[in-house]
């Protein structure tokens, strides 16, 4: 594959098939893409919360080439643009919904969302990684954050 080939994939994935390149809330954009593909994942191919966890791992180092070959050529540490380190964690949030319905799937974009703009600890530490480990690292975090949240809640019935 020639740089220019790999250069270009990278860019795709990195930034989720263009969700990156939003001008507002990239990042938000990315995670409501992963959330519809959730959705689509769950309500059509019957997907279970251990096959959202099996999704989400094995795109685990795709996302990590991809995000630290953009952040390269943006020469930039975390660029905004790359957004699959978000589609991953989403994934990770909704493994954690029991029942899988639409308040759960609203509840698991949130509060996905919260713990990754938020960061409490040791999210935040894990952005130190080096290149796409860093970009990556954090947000999954923030889904088993998200998802542990929302398995509690099911537990007590609260969606």
């Amino acid at each position: 594959m020639t740089n220019r080939t790999s250069n270009s994939l990278a860019n795709l994935v990195s930034t989720w098939f263009g969700c990156g390149y939003v001008p507002i809330a990239p990042g938000t954009a990315g995670s409501f893409a992963a959330l519809a593909i959730a959705i689509g994942l769950r309500e059509f191919a019957r997907f279970s919360w251990w096959q959202f966890l099996i999704l989400a791992a094995a795109g685990f180092l795709p996302a990590v080439w991809a995000a630290t070959r953009t952040a390269r050529e943006l020469k930039l540490k975390d660029p905004r643009a790359v957004v699959v380190d978000e589609v991953l964690g989403q994934w990770i949030a909704v493994a954690g919904a029991h029942p899988m319905n639409w308040k759960s799937y609203a509840a698991a974009f949130f509060l996905f969302r919260l713990f990754d703009v938020w960061k409490p600890p040791p999210i935040r530490r894990l952005e130190a990684f080096p290149e796409g480990w860093g970009i990556v690292a954090d947000d999954l975090l923030a889904g088993v954050y998200a998802a542990l949240v929302l398995s509690l809640a099911g537990w007590f019935n609260l969606y």
